[in-house]
């Protein structure tokens, strides 16, 4: 028996010479290099009695150590479980609670705190600090380097990926070899990555996003990447001309086009910037293309599917749109309430089939259920529409929508006409309790620097091109949208701050 990811992402490293990982300094890390890291990390971790099967929580600081424990995971059979380093104790404790991780990889610096954490969910704790040093680092000089990956099966767990959890408990959402894989074969055709890329690596590799797809690519293509431990303006602006391939989240954009260093001349030598994670407004499309030549590529995700779409890499990359279904992945728009597929151009649920839809929640049969059609379809709990050019548009969340008065207002739509108003740089639209409506129309917009957005005028103006049920009710004016580490607003973080608004 074989292990499939283990087989097509790292065991190709074996002899390559050249560079597979560049670090902020400069210094190289070959493909034969990397490839001992992982093994030498699995064998500390069969050291530290993990079998096949077992979790392996990780909290630790971006490194190439780091990665390479993702790639000894892989080689060892066990369940590979990123964690946000931006996690509390608290929160840490449910996650190895609930997965049952046998063993816990932390920063030094974190060590005191989830000690007691870890022993009280009957995982051990050990120490790896992002230049390889600590308890688990010493143990992978320690350990014999596994000389052969541990067998798994293409349906055999490889990662275990908690949601969010903005609405109740993080859920579990579990991967298995097959989903990862046959997404980063997909992606590596459909965005003509080879050998000859280099990506500039600037994401978090707690996330699909960094993990799954901009890793996973660049192993499978035979690529390389510059390795950032965190996305720094300064140097992601020197590393520009060294890469071909940059994948970020819309805040990298809008930081960069804010830099005059980003030139057409800097960015000459690339050939494709990619954009996830959070929605990409219609004007930083614009911008960068105007400012840098390029068209920035949009995609659609999620922790239980990977990619799901994505705007072609030949042909029109339409802003505010996520493009179209990839290859061997079907979507389809359904009525929330019956599920029955709508026609073309009508706004309903987006549900997803395809070998890289996850395989449920990890400990929650009746989620798995709920949200996992028998036919094989996830119901992603995005509202979209397809339009007359099968480009598939997000509308929002379900739990966004807003029912104001009996209509059903999409947050969406608002937005847009908020964005394109004068002083305004970005909006968030939401609902919040109304005495009389049930729930009214609240906008929140962040004004462009140095402007003072007329609140009066912006509404009169929204009155000619939206319909009356649609307006909001007010407009908050703040300094900036909350938003997670992927750069997601956190619209209900906004719901709990007005939900008084119009109380009384």
């Amino acid at each position: 028996m074989t292990n499939p990811l283990h087989d097509a992402l790292f065991a190709p490293l074996a002899g390559r010479s050249d560079p597979f990982i560049v670090g902020p300094d400069g210094a190289a890390i070959t493909g034969a290099e990397f490839l001992g890291m992982c093994a030498r990390a699995a064998g500390a971790m069969a050291a530290a009695g993990l079998k096949p099967g077992d979790r392996l929580a990780v909290q630790v600081a971006k490194s190439p150590a780091a990665l390479a424990l993702y790639g000894g995971a892989v080689m060892a059979g066990v369940v590979f479980l990123p964690l946000n380093t931006a996690y509390t104790a608290q929160e840490v404790a449910y996650f190895l609670g609930n997965s049952g991780a046998r063993l816990m990889l932390a920063d030094g610096g974190a060590e005191a705190t989830l000690a007691p954490v870890a022993e009280s969910c009957g995982a051990r704790l050990m120490v790896l600090d992002a230049d390889g040093s600590g308890s688990f680092g010493a143990a992978m000089a320690a350990a014999a380097p596994m000389a052969t990956p541990a067998p798994r099966g293409a349906d055999d767990l490889a990662a275990l990926l908690y949601t969010s959890g903005t609405t109740g408990r993080s859920k579990g959402a579990m991967l298995s070899q097959r989903n990862l894989l046959s997404n980063a074969e997909v992606l590596v055709g459909e965005w003509r990555f080879t050998a000859e890329d280099v990506l500039l690596h600037a994401l978090p590799i707690f996330h699909t996003h960094g993990l799954f797809v901009a890793t996973n690519v660049m192993l499978l293509a035979g690529g390389a990447m510059i390795f950032l431990p965190k996305f720094d303006l300064d140097r992601v602006i020197d590393m520009l001309p060294q890469a071909t391939a940059m994948m970020g989240v819309p805040t990298f954009y809008t930081r960069l086009l804010d830099d005059p260093r980003l030139t057409r001349e800097r960015v000459a030598h690339m050939r494709l910037f990619v954009s996830g994670s959070a929605p990409l407004l219609a004007e930083t499309h614009t911008t960068w293309e105007a400012r840098t030549g390029h068209r920035i590529l949009e995609r659609y995700g999620m922790t239980e599917t990977n990619m799901i779409t994505s705007n072609p890499y030949d042909g029109e990359r339409r802003a505010g749109t996520v493009g179209f279904p990839l290859p061997g992945v079907e979507v389809r728009i359904t009525d929330p309430e019956s599920g029955r597929d709508l026609p073309q151009g009508g706004i309903g649920m987006i549900e997803v089939r395809g070998p890289n839809v996850f395989r449920g929640y990890w400990q929650m049969p009746e989620k798995t259920a709920a949200e996992l059609r028998a036919d094989g379809f996830f119901i992603t709990g995005d509202l979209g529409m397809f339009d007359a050019e099968g480009y598939l548009h997000i509308v929002g969340r379900q739990k966004d929508l807003i029912i104001a008065g009996g209509y059903n207002i999409y947050p969406k739509e608002i937005e847009l006409a908020l964005d394109a108003a004068p002083g305004v740089k970005e909006s968030a639209v939401i609902g919040v309790p109304h005495p009389d409506l049930g729930e009214a129309v609240l906008g929140v917009i962040v004004p462009e620097d140095g402007a003072a957005p007329d609140a009066a005028a912006i509404l009169s103006g929204l009155s000619a091109s939206l319909a009356r049920f649609k307006l909001p009710r007010a407009l908050e004016i703040v300094p900036e949208l909350p938003r997670n580490t992927m750069g997601k607003v956190q619209k209900a973080a906004l719901r709990e701050r007005f939900r008084e608004r119009f109380a009384g």
